[in-house]
């Protein structure tokens, strides 16, 4: 959020689990047009390989995010 108050095109990524925590937290700072993008939860768990799948899976999402 810090780089969107600064004019900068962002976007946060947040596990699916905080879908709801996302979208309170975006509508409480007033940053209606802040992008996130969900990727499957669990993250803590998750090994090496499955980080870079769920990573592969949100890219195309993060990318129309941060240029929309």
């Amino acid at each position: 959020m810090w780089f969107e108050i600064q004019g900068v095109p962002a976007v946060s990524i947040a596990s699916s689990e905080f879908a709801e925590a996302a979208e309170a937290q975006r509508k409480m700072l007033g940053m209606d047009d802040a992008r996130y993008v969900l990727v499957d939860h669990p993250i803590q768990d998750a090994t090496d390989d499955e980080m870079r799948a769920k990573a592969q899976a949100a890219f195309e999402a993060v990318v129309q995010a941060v240029t929309t």
